[in-house]
C-alpha cells in the first residue's frame, strides 16, 4: 500500500511539474526606438527632413569645402605669406567654423524637435502595435531591451512589431 501510494505521489509530481513545464513565460524583448524608426511612416519623415533641410546641407558642404581649401592653401603658402594675409586667412577660417556650428546647432535643433513629435504622434500607435504583437504571439512577458543586459536575438520583437506598426498606419 505504501509503494502504490509511493507511486501515485510521484506520479502526480510528474503531472504538476509537466504543467509547471507547459506554463513557462513566453518572453520577448522589443526595442522601442528601433522598432518605431524602423517603420515606414519614420522613413518617410526622414524623407520629408532631408528634402527639407537639402539647402542647409548644401551650404555645409560648401562652407566645408572652403575651409578646406584656406586651410590647404595656409599649410602650401605659409612661408610666403605676409602676417596680414595669415591673419586673413585665419579670420576666414573661424568665420566659416562659426557659420557651420550655427548650421549645424540649427539643424540639431530642428531634428530633435521633429523627432520628439514623431515619437509623440506615433505613442499610441507603437502601444497598439505591441499589444497586438503580444497577443498573436502569445508573449506573457516583454521587456524593453533598453533595460535588458543581455538577450540571445530569439526574443527580440522589434521586427514583428515594426511590421505590425506598418499595418497599423496603412
Amino acid at each position: 500500500m505504501k509503494t502504490i501510494t509511493k507511486v501515485l505521489a510521484f506520479a502526480g509530481l510528474l503531472l504538476t511539474s509537466g504543467v509547471a513545464f507547459s506554463q513557462q513565460p513566453v518572453v520577448g524583448v522589443v526595442n522601442l526606438e528601433q522598432a518605431l524608426f524602423n517603420s515606414q511612416a519614420a522613413v518617410e519623415l526622414q524623407a520629408v527632413i532631408q528634402e527639407e533641410f537639402r539647402d542647409d546641407q548644401e551650404r555645409a558642404e560648401r562652407l566645408n569645402g572652403e575651409l578646406r581649401e584656406l586651410v590647404e592653401r595656409a599649410q602650401r603658402d605659409e612661408s610666403i605669406m605676409s602676417e596680414s594675409e595669415k591673419r586673413k586667412i585665419n579670420s576666414d577660417a573661424q568665420e566659416k567654423q562659426v557659420q557651420l556650428q550655427l548650421i549645424s546647432e540649427r539643424v540639431q535643433g530642428a531634428l530633435q524637435e521633429r523627432n520628439q513629435m514623431f515619437i509623440d504622434s506615433m505613442r499610441q500607435n507603437l502601444g497598439a502595435a505591441i499589444q497586438a504583437v503580444v497577443e498573436e504571439g502569445g508573449y506573457t512577458l516583454v521587456l524593453n531591451a533598453d533595460s535588458v543586459a543581455f538577450f540571445d536575438n530569439v526574443y527580440d520583437i522589434s521586427g514583428k512589431v515594426t511590421a505590425k506598426l506598418n499595418e497599423l498606419n496603412q
